[in-house]
């Protein structure tokens, strides 16, 4: 497997007013982490690479067409089939195009939307083992309660690609102590 070093995309979107987002950790995207390309199993390749590196809850599937967040838990959505156009950050944020070997990092609170998605997309999608799974769709009704608790989320122990090592830990922690 072609692990990838890329220059990690970030983005910090503020709270829309329906979606929080995260106060404090970017949303952040690797283009390209992982070469998948020739590769007869994308699926398994990506599910490996994420368990291997302490994630898990692993599903295969694509991504919900209307705007939700996870007010309790990080998520990690690697690419492994297909194209999509997603929107993330809620209404305010940005729409990006994901591919093969693109995985995108959310930080509990951030809102996401697929917007169009190529008939063959599959999504990998996984969880840091801390943290618990909510699904909340930017009603007022769950809002105090998703502002409670996304600051508590905490750290991951890995980043889902490259492990104890990785980007994401030292940008989660730098943005963290910046507070």
């Amino acid at each position: 497997m072609a692990m990838r070093k890329p220059q990690p995309v970030t983005f910090l979107f503020s709270d829309d007013g329906a979606i929080p987002n995260n106060p404090a950790l970017p949303f952040v995207v690797y283009r390209d982490a992982i070469n998948l390309a020739g590769t007869p199993d994308p699926e398994s390749l990506l599910e490996n690479t994420i368990a291997g590196n302490g994630w898990g809850g692993l599903w295969r599937n694509g991504i919900y067409e209307y705007v939700h967040y996870h007010s309790m838990i990080h998520e990690a959505l690697g690419i492994a089939r297909g194209r999509a156009r997603v929107r993330f950050g809620g209404a305010n944020g940005e729409e990006l195009d994901i591919g093969p070997g693109d995985v995108a990092i959310l930080p509990a609170g951030t809102g996401h939307q697929c917007l169009w998605a190529s008939p063959d997309l599959v999504v990998i999608g996984a969880y840091p083992k801390t943290g618990r799974f909510d699904l909340c769709r930017g009603s007022k009704a769950e809002r105090e309660k998703a502002l409670a608790a996304i600051p508590q989320v905490p750290l991951p122990d890995s980043d889902p690609v490259y492990g104890k090592d990785g980007p994401l830990l030292k940008l989660w922690a730098k943005q963290q102590s910046a507070e």
